[in-house]
């Protein structure tokens, strides 16, 4: 017999062994095959085919007063009231009812320009509509809040079509979640700078440029938030980690090696428990830290002392084909471009998932990648979904959130086209007379 036979022979006589023990016990090992994809399936079912379409969700227009003396710092405030509507999901509500992980409660802010015609939208579920607005009233006692029909319905839903299209884009950030963007305080004006100079707002540049949009056009910006701890998505204990780098702080290194530390002795000559590391220890780290790496510390050690959202943002520009404007597609991306730091974070779009595409069936792709962003923009679902978090989701704080959706400082400031209240409401005099 040739060494190939003998090799053919002895794998034919594994492989009918392997046959002959799968035959007999494959109702054991059938199990592990099946269970990820079958946890896989009954979460996706439970979760999105159950417990969202249980779900009942309103949409309420905000209409702004007509001045706000702090309108980032009122947002702020506003955002963080919001957080207790979290509620963890716990074993038997996540596999048996379907309710979501990494905070199963979320809410939208939204900005839409129609044509030029500025709107302030906010999603939530119809349960928590009272809770919303007695938020909105303590913070804005004269804003207006209405219950209002879903914009998105208003358009074709089979868009791209032939008389109109879309173009639409994630905007995510570029650095890890520890890292804030810049916020609202940066553009403050300290007491010694008042006559110099007007307090810095880009928010005025976004509406400037929406108002602009002509017949045909619509810009949609949506901004969907998540409450969540850190046990949901442990951002915090990365920032501590993140922190700790910068700050050059001694890590837990654990017990060493005595052999480990021999070792060394022998083949590199360093001595056990080196004096090198008593040296370095009488320099206290915080000596060490450059002017940017204090900055970068304190504005980490900032933002993780604050509650979080899971948050994801995207845009979607639909036009008529006849009246594209090619710039209006990127107005977000601008706006946001005021929020960015080299030294700390930055935002951008998500090249991934934007409506571009490069290589290998442009038109096809590029037409489904369309429809995706359309149907999960009008459905307020998740980048990745059926995924709750993965790329394209951040952890923002409120107020990283307030520095990007707030309301207008003065109505008399605004152009045309934004919604406000133009008259101060009043209480009744105590002494008008009851029929």
């Amino acid at each position: 017999m040739t060494v190939i036979g003998f090799y053919n022979s002895f794998l034919g006589a594994t492989l009918s062994l392997l046959w002959a023990f799968f035959l007999i016990w494959w109702w054991l090992i059938l199990p592990f095959i099946l269970y990820f994809p079958a946890r896989f399936f009954h979460l996706w079912w439970i979760r999105w085919e159950v417990w969202y379409k249980e779900q009942d969700w309103i949409l309420l227009e905000l209409i702004p007063p007509a001045e706000i003396l702090k309108p980032n710092l009122a947002m702020d405030d506003v955002i963080n009231a919001l957080w207790p509507i979290y509620d963890g999901a716990n074993w038997r509500e996540r596999w048996c009812e379907g309710e979501m992980i990494c905070g199963p409660f979320w809410l939208s802010f939204e900005i839409v320009s129609i044509e030029g015609m500025v709107h302030f939208y906010m999603r939530i579920l119809k349960d928590q509509k009272k809770f919303v607005e007695s938020i909105f009233h303590t913070h804005y006692p004269e804003i207006e809040i209405f219950e209002v029909s879903d914009y998105t319905q208003n358009v074709p839903q089979d868009i791209p079509n032939e008389t109109l299209d879309l173009y639409g884009e994630y905007l995510s950030t570029m650095k890890p979640d520890a890292y804030p963007i810049r916020t609202y305080k940066y553009f403050e004006i300290r007491p010694e700078e008042v006559k110099q100079e007007k307090k810095l707002d880009p928010f005025a540049n976004l509406m400037e440029a929406m108002v602009k949009l002509k017949q045909g056009e619509q810009l949609w910006f949506q901004i969907v938030l998540t409450p969540i701890t850190n046990n949901d998505i442990p951002w915090i204990d990365e920032s501590k980690k993140l922190a700790d780098q910068i700050a050059r702080r001694p890590g837990d290194s654990g017990r060493k090696s005595v052999i480990g530390e021999m070792l060394k002795l022998i083949f590199l000559g360093k001595k056990p428990y080196g004096d090198e590391e008593k040296a370095e220890s009488l320099i206290p780290p915080e000596m060490k830290l450059t002017p940017g790496e204090r900055e970068k510390l304190a504005a980490i050690e900032a933002k993780n002392s604050q509650v979080g959202f899971k948050t994801y943002m995207r845009s979607v520009y639909i036009y008529a084909k006849d009246a594209y404007v090619s710039p209006n597609k990127r107005i977000p991306r601008s706006y946001l471009a005021h929020f960015s730091t080299t030294g700390l974070n930055s935002m951008r779009d998500w090249s991934k998932e934007k409506t571009k595409i490069h290589y290998f069936f442009r038109k096809r792709r590029l037409y489904a990648r369309k429809r995706k962003i359309f149907d999960l923009y009008v459905r307020r679902l998740p980048p990745l979904y059926p995924q709750m978090s993965g790329p394209g989701n951040m952890i923002f704080t409120a107020e990283e959130i307030a520095t990007i959706f707030h309301f207008p400082a003065r109505a008399i400031d605004l152009p045309a086209g934004v919604p406000r209240i133009l008259a101060k409401k009043a209480t009744a005099p105590p002494n008008l007379p009851v029929d």
